[in-house]
């Protein structure tokens, strides 16, 4: 991990006692502390997680006819080039502002030259990823790997932990995550359980990605949705976006809620079947902060006057035995040409996929469906994150 210094203390002497690679360099430069002061004392306090962080404190003997004084040093994190990412893990959408999203996507623009470009990037040569799912994935866990291999780096998979990884023979996640560790530099994961990305990310010292924690947050998906939105309708502030479909056990639209938060006069509409409507910590989260939303179920009213649809799938795999609910819950919503009769020129139509029956192939030719062009942007966010993870701004 880069480390951003902090000298908090400091008896200097001359014009500069603490060499130029201590400022720059991710490692701590033991020679150049040990001559030629050889008196000099050191003391480091590490954060215990990460070692984010490095309060240095140095007493000096004098040097003859050199006049010593004490002086306070800050660094501040800013969005350059060398300079550390703020976050060690990306867990939840509440971990950004509207500064880092700017820069995040400043920095997703750059993967798309490179991905664009004939040339292999070597910027990640050298690390290793490991890709962690305890639950089915497509686009997400093949974003990821293609993200590191166009960067030039390497990765160690496995597809269904649940079932093929010692969690089967009942290993705790916390061993899991110390032992991959110990062969990566940085985790992706998949769980079925919500809050078990914040459990890997407590016990790990490399950074921990969460590719969606079973109905917790999908922080990942959020980010190219908003990236999306972006690209799609140019702007972010003053939008409408209807939230459709499987809205309870959603993590996706979850996540893309707390980033929605982050922009002025933004309305988000929900639109679900009663069994899976929002949850009530979300529609809270968005009051306290001054985002309007409002319940609807006529989705057709909905779209007329939204610039983003964004539609999901009712999940199956979270009804457990009661498929019963899942019928009653399923079909109600439907994105179809109809539908697009009665949307806004310049609307978009947002799936995170994948789609059984809620929109229909129809619809696919409409210039407005963005959902394809959504999960390519998945690439250049993953591509995005993975670098700053790993190497810093």
């Amino acid at each position: 991990m880069s480390i951003t210094s902090s000298l908090t203390s400091a008896t200097l002497c001359g014009p500069s006692v603490f060499p130029k690679a201590l400022a720059c360099s991710n490692e701590f430069p033991r020679t150049h502390l040990s001559s030629p002061f050889e008196s000099s004392k050191i003391c480091l306090t590490t954060h215990p997680k990460k070692s984010s962080t490095w309060n240095l404190t140095r007493n000096i003997a004098p040097i003859l006819a050199t006049r010593c004084h004490a002086m306070q040093v800050e660094t501040k994190e800013l969005f350059t080039p060398g300079k550390k990412f703020q976050l060690s893990d990306v867990i939840e959408g509440q971990q950004f502002d509207r500064e880092m999203l700017s820069a995040i996507f400043d920095v997703a623009r750059e993967m798309e030259k490179i991905e664009k470009s004939s040339s292999q990037s070597e910027l990640l040569k050298g690390y290793l990823m490991a890709t962690l799912f305890y639950e089915p994935s497509t686009r997400t866990r093949l974003s990821f790997e293609s993200a590191m291999k166009r960067l030039g780096g390497e990765v160690l998979t496995t597809e269904n932990a649940r079932e093929f990884s010692s969690a089967a023979k009942g290993e705790t996640l916390e061993d899991t995550i110390r032992t991959v560790e110990g062969y990566s530099d940085i985790i992706v994961m998949r769980h079925f359980e919500s809050g078990a990305a914040k459990r890997a990310a407590a016990t790990a010292n490399i950074p921990v990605i969460n590719a969606g924690d079973g109905p917790g947050e999908h922080p990942t998906q959020a980010l190219l949705d908003v990236y999306t939105i972006q690209s799609e309708i140019g702007k972010l502030d003053g939008i409408s976006v209807a939230l459709v479909g499987d809205l309870a056990n959603g993590r996706t639209v979850r996540s893309l809620a707390y980033l929605l938060a982050k922009f002025k006069d933004v309305k988000i509409y929900f639109v679900s079947p009663e069994i899976v409507k929002m949850k009530d910590d979300i529609k809270e989260y968005l009051t306290s902060n001054g985002v309007e939303w409002e319940e609807s179920s006529d989705l057709m009213e909905v779209a007329s006057k939204c610039d983003v649809v964004y539609q999901t799938r009712i999940q199956r795999e979270r009804f457990g035995e009661r498929l019963d609910l899942y019928e009653a819950a399923r079909g109600k919503y439907i994105v179809d040409k109809a539908l697009l009769g009665v949307m806004q020129k310049n609307a978009v139509i947002m799936h995170p996929l994948p789609r059984l029956d809620e929109i229909t192939p129809d619809v696919d030719a409409d210039p407005r469906a963005a959902y394809f062009r959504q999960a390519k942007n998945g690439l250049f966010i993953r591509m995005a994150l993975l670098k700053l993870l790993l190497v810093g701004w």
